[in-house]
């Protein structure tokens, strides 16, 4: 991959569609714990509890779900009135199944993971790279000796290389 490539989008939109996807098509009902902490998110201020909101977002639970690569959005009753509820996607913290707690927390939103956060032409990339660096013995990584980059039981000896190996525990 080269520095010229553009980078991708966020997956966090992707994955939300793809899980609640999952979820709803299983008859389970699929929930978003959302961090009502951060900008933008409007939700009913009776909901949040210690800064977090679960949010039920089922079929019969909501009207007019939209679930954008920036935001998801719907309308829900809390305590008997119609809401419009709106949450960008960097404020969802999880989506799971109510009925089982399958799904997925998500990690937090990593500055700068949009297409719009690139950075200008002509400024450094602050992305990490990877370099080669000589190895102890001072061969400079050459492969060709037929070692092929196993796991080396590093202590000199000769015996031969144990594989993964599972082990049942009762």
């Amino acid at each position: 991959m080269t520095d010229d490539a553009s980078p991708m989008t966020s997956h966090r939109p992707y994955l939300l569609r793809a899980l609640y996807e999952w979820i709803a098509d299983n008859g389970m009902t699929p929930h978003l714990l959302v961090d009502a902490t951060r900008a933008d998110v409007q939700v009913p201020k009776g909901a949040v509890k210690e800064g977090r909101v679960v949010l039920n977002i089922a079929d019969r639970a909501v009207s007019g779900l939209e679930m954008s690569n920036e935001l998801i959005r719907f309308s829900a009753r809390f305590g008997g009135v119609s809401q419009t509820v709106s949450v960008p996607v960097g404020a969802v913290l999880a989506i799971y199944a109510r009925e089982t707690g399958q799904g997925m927390a998500l990690p937090d939103e990593v500055q700068g993971e949009d297409a719009q956060d690139v950075s200008d032409g002509g400024t450094e990339s602050t992305r990490p790279t990877l370099s080669a660096v000589p190895s102890a013995s001072g061969d400079e990584g050459d492969l060709s000796s037929g070692d092929d980059g196993d796991d080396d039981p590093g202590d000199g000896s000769d015996r031969p290389r144990r594989g993964p190996h599972l082990r049942v525990v009762k």
